[in-house]
């Protein structure tokens, strides 16, 4: 079977063909990065046109690298919450015109829950050129969500069958490295910023705190950001009221590096604390991370050393957002659910996983 995944859920306009929920035909992105860099940061209008000047062109090219025709497309998926609501409204338009002109059924995907299957690609035709897993994940499955918008530890016990073990109560921690690099000067995108000055940096040059927190599983990352921040201010000694944005002027680049890799080990530390936890009480099979954050390296390298079992991480390309989870997870939604008419499928800018089709 295969699936045409689209995803548009923030500034990457994608589409990847997926067959039978593991092998990848095609891998389409158009980044906007570039684009938002100029400005720190997503700007959601601009994000939105950018969609709609590329995203024919994009599923163009999903399907010519894939060597298909729409013939060869049993079914389309697409990303339909969360994300910004200008943004998700491009992708589900696309396809919900091309569902109904070609006749294809389609499936509205999770796009957090979707991150997850960028795991279960393991194999792949000779267009694309990735480093997968040599198998896919086994149930039960404990997954680590790492991304700019969120943070959460999920148990998987089979498809569509799964349990929010907590998550943020505040910032998620990508946010967390974007707003730190701010702080520190660092281009947009904060999180590859702060990876790659910590390679530089002293992780214990500074001495940042932990949230503790009622919920064993759950995550708190603003109180970092905040404890970042005034431990730059102290630095470069200017009190409380001293602009956050005029800070990174008066550091030196070591000191910038040591403040990254000090950040960048206290956040990586609270995300494995957790996963440690819910590791020893659950038991699972397996274990994945996903997600944008799910790229650093310092985050793979604490988790493999602090876990007993051994974990193949998706490529980093698969990390970020891409179309080709969003069609992975399209085949399993077709394996148990129906599709949804083109006319019923509406976005929802902000969804938990607990509240998908799958419920």
């Amino acid at each position: 079977m295969r699936i045409l995944g689209i995803e548009s859920s923030c500034d990457e306009t994608a589409a990847a063909v997926v067959e039978d929920g593991h092998r990848l035909l095609s891998n389409v992105v158009n980044s906007q990065i570039d684009i938002h860099a100029v400005y720190g940061g997503v700007v959601p209008e601009v994000a939105a046109r950018s969609h709609i000047e590329v995203i024919n062109p994009v599923i163009n090219q999903a399907l010519t690298e894939a060597n298909l025709t729409w013939d060869d497309i049993d079914a389309i998926a697409v990303t339909y919450a969360p994300g910004l609501i200008g943004s998700l409204l491009v992708g589900t338009l696309a396809a919900r015109t091309l569902a109904t002109l070609k006749n294809k059924p389609l499936y509205p995907i999770h796009h957090v829950e979707a991150h997850v299957y960028a795991n279960f690609i393991t194999d792949q035709s000779n267009s694309v050129n990735l480093t997968l897993p040599s198998k896919q994940p086994t149930f039960p499955m404990l997954a680590l969500i790492v991304s700019g918008g969120h943070s959460q530890l999920v148990l998987f016990k089979d498809h569509g069958d799964f349990e929010l073990l907590g998550q943020t109560q505040d910032d998620a921690v990508g946010e967390a490295f974007d707003k730190v690099a701010k702080i520190l000067g660092l281009p947009y995108p904060g999180g590859p910023s702060i990876a790659n000055a910590a390679l530089e940096g002293d992780p214990y040059a500074y001495q940042l705190p932990k949230a503790k927190m009622q919920g064993a599983y759950d995550f708190s990352f603003s109180g970092l950001k905040t404890a970042v921040l005034r431990a730059v201010q102290r630095e470069v000694g200017v009190d409380t009221t001293f602009p956050s944005r005029e800070l990174a002027a008066l550091l030196s680049d070591t000191q910038k590096v040591n403040f990254a890799a000090s950040f960048q080990r206290v956040a990586i530390e609270t995300l494995v604390d957790k996963a440690e936890a819910a590791f020893k009480d659950h038991s699972p099979a397996s274990v994945v991370i996903a997600g944008g954050v799910a790229a650093n390296q310092e985050l793979r390298r604490q988790l493999s050393e602090r876990l007993p079992l051994s974990i193949e991480y998706a490529p980093m390309s698969l990390c970020t957002d891409n179309a080709a989870m969003i069609g992975t997870l399209g085949y399993y939604y077709a394996q148990k659910k129906q599709p949804t008419a083109p006319v019923d499928v509406e976005v929802v800018p902000s969804l938990s996983m607990t509240k998908t089709v799958w419920a």
